[in-house]
């Protein structure tokens, strides 16, 4: 397995040009097909027309929001054109969030940037990247809004749970693994009250991984409350920037849905404080 069809998500935001260049590079390391989504929030113009002065607003958004898609795209096309790639310039005018998602199930990763509550053109919907990893059907990887990351994905840190989201996301970030010149997986038991023999443990999963040529460092956490995920989040945060890594790999969502919005989750706090890059998969 390796990714040879990449989509990548651009907005508005002064970001999208750090998210072009990860996507680019990643493209060019898997000699990958590049197709990059242009899709911004854009107001439905009905409820502004009643509004005295607002058509000459939403024409300037609309202006502006076409000028930044256009110096997008010129990178876009050069990059490509440097990095001796294909690819192809999508400009979404509606609904972004499912638009977003149904072109991602075609791919083998997408690319999407992390919401910035200081920039309001990172905003595209409501719970937009949470949409994603659970609709997408393919591995998500989300770039911080803040910092650089020139190269994604050679210091890796795996979240081991063995659920059915956490062995989805570490079969999906394998080509990453092959390349990376470390590994680290934190097995995290984070339910008490599992039935005994139930937990799979964080040596298993390394050993398949080994067949496929990848080394991995395992690291045991202690034992956590199952309505502490938040601080999982944080913990992983935590041994990220302990052993340097540039990658995050963890399953979004192990608990039901209700439950996750209730209680925060380790999804929702790495969502919200990412430092790193993070490999979500459902």
């Amino acid at each position: 397995m390796s990714y040879r069809s990449i989509v990548v998500h651009l907005d508005a935001s002064e970001r999208a040009t750090y998210r072009l260049e990860s996507a680019l590079s990643i493209a060019k390391r898997f000699k990958a097909h590049l197709a990059a989504i242009y899709a911004t929030f854009t107001p439905e113009p009905s409820p502004w027309g009643v509004m005295a002065g607002s058509a000459g607003w939403y024409e300037k958004l609309e202006s502006d929001r076409q000028a930044r898609g256009q110096a997008l795209e010129r990178l876009f096309h050069a990059g490509l054109a440097r990095a001796g790639l294909s690819g192809e310039w999508i400009d979404e005018l509606t609904r972004p969030r499912e638009q977003v998602s149904r072109r991602g199930r075609c791919a083998d990763l997408v690319i999407a940037g992390q919401d910035d509550p200081n920039d309001p053109d990172t905003h595209i919907a409501d719970h937009f990247a949470e949409t994603l990893v659970m609709t997408a059907g393919r591995p998500l990887l989300l770039v911080p809004y803040s910092g650089v990351f020139p190269n994604v994905g050679n210091n890796i840190l795996v979240a081991w749970n063995g659920s059915r989201e956490a062995t989805r996301a570490v079969h999906d970030a394998l080509p990453f693994m092959r390349e990376a010149r470390q590994v680290t997986l934190v097995a995290i038991d984070a339910m008490k009250r599992e039935q005994t023999g139930a937990r799979i443990p964080g040596a298993d999963i390394a050993s398949t991984l080994a067949r496929h040529g990848v080394h991995v460092t395992v690291r045991e956490t202690g034992a956590t409350d199952e309505t502490a995920d938040a601080s999982v989040g944080d913990a992983l945060i935590s041994e990220a920037q302990g052993v340097g890594a540039n990658l995050i790999v963890m399953g979004a969502y192990g608990h039901a849905r209700w439950k996750e919005v209730v209680l925060g989750g380790a999804t929702r706090t790495m969502l919200r404080s990412m430092t790193v890059p993070v490999l979500m998969s459902h």
